[in-house]
């Protein structure tokens, strides 16, 4: 995959029968390739151009075969990754190609040194310290937890939710009154018992672990019994053209968004993003920057591993990189140590230096950061679990 004018990258992810219906593969290109046009105007990496020759979709369910046809054809020095099911990445890992990845898909990286992501693996089934601050920041007094049964991640996220409520409720003087872990999937029966249950708990804020179109039913739900004043809490709906379109159903609620918010004040790497995307024509969404998150951790492995650099020791270098922020667009990350999701007892030795959330609140249809635009994350301590109120940081 190296020449003496390039350096060819594969990619492989969903598109096609993405349940969702999103944009994932296109956009999650579109991020790396408006990346590579940024540092090829630089000269790329020694001298040699950044290219993407390779784009294969999985098509939901062909991952691992898609990846295979990586390994096998062996003609890309490195690959990148946005899948819905990661089932291929091990084949890739195992090969010893550097396999840089969209991170919804945890398990199937922890352990492995070669694959990194737009953030470390992380604990879904334990306690943050986020969701009790939502609550105080909303002023919350009973909230609910809700997620899906068929998705591992969605039910723990929606059940650790609940337990960080419970286990800050002193401090935050919430508690939990209503908890669904097991909803299926896009609620084809919609939600209707489940909000009619919420309302009897006196619910005041919804933590959503599911999807952005579940989401919507659920908004749609509370509206039609009369519950426009409960707040949402979603964790994936950060998606600028679907909340847009949804008119005033999300007004007031919250998204997490996993970088710094399109909406913070633009630090160098940001403004950086924004030029590119609209140099090479992209709209900017939150896949394009996953995509330009990967790319900037391979482009910044190779430069590390120096000019006579080959997959190995791009993994190894990278794997020296101890506070990785991609120029502060990301709370930083330990690539020596962060291969190993933490545990709820030890969140010390694989967890990350600091707990961080960064919010945009919904106004007029569109997204507003929450708190100081220039320093968009609140943040807690990363060794410990114990409240404290959140310090707002940047990472520039």
């Amino acid at each position: 995959g190296v020449t003496d004018d390039e350096i060819r990258f594969s990619a492989v992810g969903t598109q096609a029968n993405n349940p969702l219906g999103t944009c994932v593969l296109d956009c999650y290109l579109d991020g790396i390739n408006a990346y590579f046009a940024y540092r090829n105007s630089e000269g790329g990496a020694f001298g040699r151009d950044l290219v993407v020759t390779t784009a294969l979709d999985d098509q939901l369910s062909q991952n691992q075969v898609k990846a295979l046809e990586i390994v096998t054809a062996n003609d890309t020095f490195a690959t990148f990754s946005a899948a819905q099911v990661g089932n291929g990445w091990a084949d890739i890992a195992e090969a010893g190609i550097p396999l840089y990845v969209w991170t919804i898909n945890p398990a199937e990286m922890t352990g492995k040194e070669g694959i990194f992501g737009n953030r470390e693996p992380i604990c879904i089934s334990c306690t943050r310290r986020a969701d009790a601050y939502i609550a105080q920041l909303v002023g919350a007094k009973k909230v609910a937890t809700v997620g899906y049964g068929i998705s591992e991640n969605s039910k723990q996220c929606a059940e650790s939710s609940a337990e960080a409520i419970e286990l800050y409720a002193d401090e935050v003087d919430a508690e939990v009154v209503y908890t669904n872990a097991d909803l299926a999937f896009g609620l084809p029966n919609g939600i209707g018992p489940g909000v009619t249950a919420m309302k009897d708990a006196g619910t005041e804020l919804v933590i959503g672990c599911i999807d952005l179109n579940g989401m919507k039913t659920l908004a749609q739900e509370l509206e039609r019994q009369g519950m426009d004043d409960v707040v949402l809490m979603h964790t994936n709906t950060y998606d600028h053209a679907f909340v847009a379109e949804a008119g005033d159903l999300f007004e007031g609620d919250y998204v997490q968004v996993g970088f710094r918010p399109f909406e913070a004040e633009p630090n160098d790497a940001l403004a950086a993003y924004q030029e590119w995307m609209e140099e090479t024509g992209s709209e900017p969404t939150e896949l394009a920057m996953i995509g330009w998150l990967n790319a900037d951790l391979a482009y910044q492995g190779i430069i590390a591993a120096g000019e006579d650099f080959d997959r190995q020791k791009v993994i190894d270098a990278t794997n020296e990189m101890t506070e990785y922020t991609a120029d502060g667009l990301l709370q930083p990350i330990d690539w020596s140590r962060q291969h190993v999701a933490p545990t709820q007892e030890d969140p010390a030795t694989h967890g990350s230096k600091y707990e961080c959330i960064a919010l945009v609140q919904v106004q007029d249809g569109e997204f507003v950061m929450v708190g100081d635009a220039a320093k968009p994350w609140s943040c807690w301590p990363g060794e410990t679990r114990d409240w404290s109120e959140p310090e707002r940081m940047t990472f520039d």
